[in-house]
């Protein structure tokens, strides 16, 4: 696991922040991996969601999907920054549907901080770096 420096500013570690206090609300009773994301639009506004699992698997939703959602409600349309906060010592990354639904909204050079439970920083990415030549909204 690499050492990466944690949120410098007040806006960083409310990201932070968001992630971490959202992943206490997680509904999942079958893996028992609690998951929150928080996501901030190009406005600088925050948007968190947590993962929600389902009786019938495949119909869970992910924390980033919930965050995603959450900031198009409130007509977000571009993500500045990602922070996915894992039920682990290990970084938690996005799926691989969550990379796409990131790429959505965001270049290829949107940061994506994996935080553990308290906050520390245990990996950063570019959404490039987790999603190599991405299929986005400019190929259609």
């Amino acid at each position: 696991m690499e050492a990466v420096e944690a949120g410098n500013t007040e806006h960083e570690r409310r990201l932070i922040g968001a992630a971490v206090a959202v992943r206490g609300n997680a509904h999942a009773p079958y893996s028992g991996f609690a998951v929150g994301a928080a996501v901030e639009d190009g406005s600088g506004r925050i948007f968190a969601g947590c993962n929600v699992e389902n009786a019938a698997y495949p119909e869970g939703t992910c924390a980033e999907a919930g965050a995603i959602a959450a900031m198009v409600a409130a007509g977000g349309r571009v993500l500045r920054r990602v922070v996915v906060c894992g039920d682990s010592a290990q970084p938690c990354f996005p799926c691989g549907g969550c990379r796409q639904k990131i790429r959505e909204f965001a270049a290829h050079s949107l940061r994506i901080d994996m935080v553990d439970a308290q906050g520390n920083v245990l990996a950063r990415r570019t959404l490039g770096d987790l999603l190599p030549d991405g299929f986005g909204p400019e190929h259609l």
